[in-house]
């Protein structure tokens, strides 16, 4: 609440100011809609009247550039909105002492390779789209995420089928704790039903289920598996599963976690695109904003609960 308190004091002083000045020119795009919608029906209507092919033709060409120009100031301001709102909603995490500077692409993402090493879905992963690419520091923790849409073509219907939509996340304890080949990875239970795959791909490399070894409420919530050589007790502790727990609980979001060597997966499901601006009404609203802002400060949270307790 206090970290909340803390943001809405920072949105009130430095993100207000800015989409106040991206509402100024929302409008101004909205009049020069408005306007070109009129013009451009005079003009039909003249050119109607006319009935001349020269002016017609010479029409039919001025009016394909005109709707270029129209859906490019329109994309322009699309593109920009997002990255001058994020960019300060990062300035102010990372003004927190243990967080490095954090840094955003907005056309970025995480590798397809990095995606699959992460073993929680089992897929090549022909459709791969990203973008949002946010990088930083934690304490000695480096880490990355992004938003990713991941499909693959269907074999029995013409069609792509969804393998993961959301927001990727990989942090790198560079070395300290569970290194040396242990993988542990936890899949939601809501979504058994599309798990076989990757089940069945881990016990190839030698996992097996561990949810004996966490709580009866992490049972519920996730499947479990770890290979021989990964230390279950020591990663998932007691606060790691709740503050995953809690995650889950707070978002409303499925979540899916993998520990391989001395790195950390996350992939939270997100069936939206956060801190899209809309064209048609204001887009000054702190709930905007908020979302995304908490959506991003717990996925951090779980890394910082990570950090203190993995030894």
């Amino acid at each position: 609440m206090q970290r909340l308190h803390e943001f809405r004091l920072f949105y009130n002083h430095t993100i207000h100011p800015e989409l106040l000045r991206m509402e100024r020119k929302r409008k101004r795009l909205l009049i020069l809609l408005f306007f070109s919608i009129l013009f451009l029906i005079g003009v039909t209507i003249l050119d109607i009247y006319v009935d001349i092919l020269v002016v017609t033709l010479f029409f039919l060409g001025f009016l394909a550039f005109y709707i270029t120009f129209i859906l490019y100031r329109i994309r322009q301001f699309v593109i920009t909105f997002k990255p001058n709102v994020v960019n300060l909603i990062l300035d102010f995490i990372d003004d927190e002492v243990n967080y490095g500077k954090l840094t955003y692409d907005p056309k970025g993402k995480i590798s397809k390779a990095t995606f699959n090493s992460s073993l929680m879905f089992a897929t090549a992963a022909p459709l791969y789209k990203g973008e949002d690419f946010i990088q930083g520091s934690y304490r000695e923790m480096t880490f990355e995420l992004c938003e990713l849409n991941v499909r693959e073509y269907s074999k029995v219907r013409n069609r792509s089928n969804y393998i993961f939509k959301g927001v990727f996340f990989q942090g790198n304890f560079n070395s300290r704790a569970h290194a040396g080949g242990g993988k542990i990875i936890i899949l939601p239970r809501e979504f058994s039903q599309y798990q076989s795959r990757t089940i069945k791909a881990f016990n190839k490399i030698g996992g097996r289920n561990a949810g004996d070894i966490v709580s009866r409420k992490f049972q519920e919530a996730f499947i479990v598996m770890a290979n021989r050589n990964a230390n279950v007790n020591n990663i998932l502790s007691r606060e790691i599963q709740n503050a995953i727990l809690n995650y889950r609980k707070q978002t409303e979001k499925e979540i899916y976690v993998s520990f391989i060597g001395s790195k950390i997966f996350i992939a939270v499901t997100e069936p939206k695109d956060l801190l899209e601006p809309n064209v048609f009404q204001s887009n000054i609203s702190f709930e905007l904003v908020r979302e995304f802002f908490e959506d991003l400060q717990l996925l951090l949270s779980v890394l910082e609960d990570l950090d203190v307790n993995i030894d």
